[in-house]
């Protein structure tokens, strides 16, 4: 359990990193598309970072990840079903994947400023959430 505690602790860092980015890229008073680009950047790298300690705690409990076309929802619904993250958790989450989707498939200059703003403005507690979601219902108390 110390290999999780270590990989979950090195994510954690990684996506506090991001959220200060974000926090900085959000007090930008003019936004143009390369502002929203790295608003919408830090809100995937954040994201990206939540779906890998899900990973990881799931492989701690020994789970399978999934690897198919929607592995990305499965993840969310098997981190529920293995007692990882709640269901509501879980809902708040899945926000952030259909961005995460958006982002990959999409052009940056597509991005709405306003969806990025409710995206960057709830991160921070949804994030919270998370730890203590995590924290609470991983078997060696991670982080």
């Amino acid at each position: 359990m110390v290999d999780l505690t270590r990989k979950i602790a090195a994510e954690k860092e990684n996506v506090e990193k991001a959220l200060d980015n974000l926090k900085d890229a959000m007090g930008r008073k003019e936004r143009s598309t390369v502002e929203l680009a790295a608003i919408a950047t830090f809100l995937h790298n954040i994201y990206n970072g939540i779906e890998n300690i899900l990973k990881q705690a799931l492989k701690a409990k020994g789970a399978e990840i999934p690897k198919s076309e929607t592995s990305h929802k499965d993840l969310l619904d098997l981190s529920v079903s293995n007692g990882i993250i709640p269901e509501k958790l879980s809902d708040q989450l899945y926000e952030y994947l259909t961005f995460r989707h958006f982002f990959v498939h999409a052009y940056g200059f597509m991005l709405e400023e306003m969806h990025l703003e409710d995206l960057a403005n709830n991160i921070p507690d949804v994030w919270l959430k998370f730890l203590s979601a995590i924290q609470s219902n991983t078997s060696d108390n991670t982080p």
